[in-house]
């Protein structure tokens, strides 16, 4: 090789380096608040390591390296340094977490503790993430966004699509604190490039929004409460028209294939009670993944349709697509508790039971968490059975109904009787109390 040509080699080399330190160094210039990893951690990547880490990239991709993908190494090892360097991160993370709204995870939900310990992530895999940052990769025109999640001590940067980058902004919907769902991800695995894992830009993402924030409630009536399905329908420039619909989640089902290409159709009801369909075609099917039935969906810019029928032909019948320009917000259905009314004792005397009107005995209530139907959730109750179903020696069982009487078993009020009614007969219920009342739990005979 020529020495002259070498000489100038590496004479771009050391250039790059420096140049690539400017870049992290002004990147972490700021006030530190809105900074990742922002804390006590130097602002200025070592002179030494940085050339280690252009090194160590230009190895990971043999086929070629551009300034890009050099920048973007750089800055996500650099930004980990500086996350182990302090604690202000995690401590962020926490506080901001504490303040989301608590729901019941999805089926194929996964933290992010998992993928770094598995380095591995399925595209039929839910994540449930907050934003904790948003950022421009060095040099580049590139949206990173930086995802926590309420069961995870780590984080994980995320490459974000094209389609979202309208969101961004001083006043746009996808900022930090911004609670989102995405799936249909694939990961760039901790082997490749700077050695952390980072997870491949998908177009499979819904924005969570809260009736009870401000702003989220100004978006939702100042874009989404003009249009209604009916109004949409009996409109004949539909096709030049960017609607925005709001709705409610009725039926989520599977359609037959059409052809080899898979089809799912959610059906939504608006406020006027009008109903359609809102079909998702091949891959979009992930996208019901993270849709549960009793939310509510908020469409910005809808494909608008006919149905294809199951013999491949379409109808006069309108649907709603996934399309290239489509936006999905949700409004998840919160995980409510049922308040039920314990009323006084009414007199009741059957055969042998004991029956009492203690008349200082005041009316109580308890909550029972309700699911996604709004019905009473037993899912973390043992089997549940009816008064008519009970034999002898069973174990291990749950009785739902109503308190019709209730009077002591004992001088001492350590046990007492209740009667339970449910909507197929009644049963006496002996309640036995360990200890003082008011302290420990209790156990019951039927």
């Amino acid at each position: 090789m020529d020495p002259a040509a070498a000489s100038a080699d590496g004479g771009v080399f050391l250039e790059f380096v420096d140049y690539a330190i400017r870049m992290l160094s002004s990147s972490f210039g700021g006030d530190g608040d809105d900074s990742p990893g922002a804390g006590p951690a130097p602002a200025r990547p070592p002179w030494g390591w940085a050339v280690a880490q252009v090194l160590k990239s230009c190895c990971a991709y043999s086929s070629g390296v551009t300034a890009a993908i050099l920048l973007s190494d750089l800055f996500q090892s650099w930004t980990e340094q500086r996350k182990s360097l302090t604690a202000k991160r995690k401590v962020e993370l926490t506080n901001l977490l504490k303040t989301r709204n608590r729901r019941r995870r999805l089926p194929n939900t996964i933290t992010i503790d998992s993928i770094h310990e598995k380095n591995f992530l399925s595209p039929k895999s839910v994540l449930e993430a907050v934003v904790i940052d948003v950022f421009v990769i060095p040099g580049t025109n590139i949206y990173m966004l930086t995802l926590g999640d309420t069961w995870s001590m780590s984080t994980i940067d995320l490459y974000l699509h094209r389609r979202y980058y309208n969101y961004i902004g001083q006043h746009g919907v996808l900022k930090k604190g911004r609670e989102v769902m995405l799936t249909g991800c694939c990961l760039r695995t901790a082997m490749e490039g700077s050695g952390h894992a980072r997870i491949l830009p998908t177009e499979y993402m819904v924005m969570l929004l809260d009736e009870d924030e401000d702003e989220d409630a100004m978006l939702l009536a100042a874009q989404f409460c003009t249009y209604s399905f009916s109004s949409m329908m009996l409109d004949e420039n539909r096709n030049t028209i960017s609607y925005s619909f709001y709705a409610r989640i009725e039926k989520i089902e599977s359609l037959e294939p059409f052809g080899s290409t898979e089809r799912k159709q959610i059906v939504l009801v608006d406020n006027d009670d009008a109903k359609i369909k809102f079909v998702l075609w091949g891959e979009q099917v992930l996208l019901a993944n993270l849709f549960s039935v009793g939310s509510m969906l908020a469409l910005d810019r809808p494909f608008i349709a006919n149905c294809v029928h199951n013999n491949h032909e379409e109808s006069q019948e309108l649907c709603l697509e996934y399309g290239s320009a489509t936006q999905v917000y949700l409004v998840p259905i919160a995980q409510q508790e049922e308040q039920v009314l314990l009323t006084p004792t009414q007199i009741r005397s059957q055969g042998s039971r004991p029956s009492c009107v203690p008349s200082d005995h005041m009316a109580s209530q308890v909550s029972l968490s309700r699911d996604l139907h709004g019905s009473v959730d037993f899912s973390k109750y043992p089997f549940r059975v009816y008064v008519s179903d009970l034999h002898d020696k069973m174990v291990g069982v749950s009785l739902f109904g109503t308190v019709t009487s209730v009077c002591k078993a004992s001088v001492s009020g350590a046990s007492f009787y209740l009667e339970i009614e449910d909507a197929t007969e009644v049963v006496l219920m002996k309640l036995n109390f360990i200890g003082l009342w008011y302290q420990f739990c209790t156990y019951a005979t039927i």
